[in-house]
């Protein structure tokens, strides 16, 4: 395995992901209980043994570097490092134009190490990936750019890069975001997709990256003009995802979610909890680490009248406190407290949360520190909602705000 360094695009501000992201940035986003949205491609990174990453960060970023420092600290004595690299305006008093313009701001960072491949991934999905062998196809076939692609159905692909290969699964066609998709010709329910995920040839990818900066019409972004200008004249392969083998796990089981939104960021968190689930969490052989705070076991109880709790294929993380509840399709993060009669149904508790007693939560999403009032209905009646200050997604999610308190008028 030839020298390898990896750069992750960790600044994005998720304005769709509103307001979970108020005072984080998308990355930073807590998931599943226990994780946030970075851990999982530094846990892909981490179990294929590729141990030199830069995450590039930018809008509100605290909370993100916090994690970072709890979660991912990596002694420097193996010359092996995770580091945050803040957006520095080295190339003038700007903030990061697009993807391409954040690792053009630091292609010293990269000089510095001399890799013969760069690793640029995304941070916001949902999936697990052994890195080396997407690497070891790049170079058995002397690729300039290999860009990780997977199918989705062709009614999801506008909100992608939609590629066209050819039998050696050489890119011959890339449109980005496109109106009307172009579907995969064995299959017209289904378009083959930009994951985001790419590796470059160090070389090609300096060139590119030159070029696009002298270009005063560019966005500066890999999925609007790198990739477009590349394929026509260098050798840009497209990697499979559906190829990719993880210890473990079925070999036909590949699971890959965009969370860029609040409806699929809750789809997500549903994926989690069939008595097969569609993403697996436990598999000792692909640890997916994170940070876990000094908090007790969770406690599931009855209550004083002797009424015991109900958990329903849900997820309930550390520190949480059930009395009496029924809770049914659920995630409840660190710290959640659940009072007596209340229940939820198809819920996501971003954790450090109060949930009165005789409470109601039909497809709910709060984030921390979430105070809601005793006998409180929610996911019930839209327009009362609304009328609450709480947004409510296209598919009736119903999201309150961190710290917010609810129905103590």
């Amino acid at each position: 395995m030839s020298r390898t360094l990896a750069m992750i695009l960790a600044g994005g501000a998720g304005t769709r992901l509103f307001p979970l992201t108020q005072s984080r940035t998308k990355p930073a986003v807590p998931f599943a209980g226990g994780l946030r949205l970075v851990d999982f491609v530094l846990n892909n990174f981490v179990n294929s043994d590729l141990l030199k990453i830069y995450l590039l960060t930018q809008f509100k970023s605290q909370s993100l570097n916090i994690h970072l420092r709890q979660a991912w600290y990596l002694s420097g004595l193996t010359g092996n490092f995770i580091d945050a690299i803040p957006a520095q305006m080295r190339m003038g008093a700007r903030w990061y134009e697009g993807t391409a313009d954040a690792i053009y701001q630091n292609i010293k960072l990269i000089e510095i190490h001399a890799p013969d491949n760069v690793c640029i991934f995304g941070s916001d999905h949902i999936y697990k990936m052994e890195v080396r062998q997407v690497i070891r196809y790049h170079e058995k076939r002397d690729a300039a750019l290999t860009v990780c692609a997977t199918r989705v159905p062709i009614e999801q692909a506008s909100r992608f890069g939609v590629i066209e290969v050819d039998d050696d699964y050489r890119m011959i066609g890339f449109e980005e975001k496109p109106a009307t998709p172009k579907p995969l010709p064995d299959d017209p329910s289904m378009a083959l997709v930009s994951m985001g995920n790419y590796v470059f040839n160090t070389q090609v990818l300096f060139k590119a990256l030159r070029n696009d900066a002298e270009d005063k019409l560019s966005s500066h972004d890999f999925g609007r003009d790198i990739i477009p200008r590349l394929f026509r004249d260098k050798a840009v392969y497209v990697y499979d995802f559906t190829q990719n083998k993880i210890p473990g796990e079925e070999p036909n089981h590949h699971y890959w979610r965009d969370v860029g939104t609040l409806d699929s960021y809750w789809q997500a968190h549903m994926d989690l909890l069939a008595c097969t689930p569609a993403f697996e969490l436990n598999n000792e052989k692909w640890p997916l680490r994170s940070y876990h705070p000094p908090v007790p076991p969770a406690r599931i109880l009855a209550d004083k009248q002797g009424n015991h709790s109900t958990i329903l294929n849900s997820i309930i993380s550390s520190g949480s406190r059930v009395v009496g509840a029924r809770v049914e399709r659920s995630v409840l993060g660190f710290n959640t407290h659940l009072g007596a009669g209340s229940r939820l149904n198809e819920c996501v508790i971003l954790g450090k949360s109060d949930i009165g007693s005789g409470c109601f939560l039909n497809r709910v999403i709060t984030d921390k520190g979430v105070s809601i009032a005793p006998g409180t209905e929610l996911g019930v009646n839209p327009e009362q909602d609304k009328a609450r200050g709480l947004t409510v997604t296209n598919q009736g999610i119903v999201v309150i705000p961190r710290d917010m308190k609810v129905g103590f008028e």
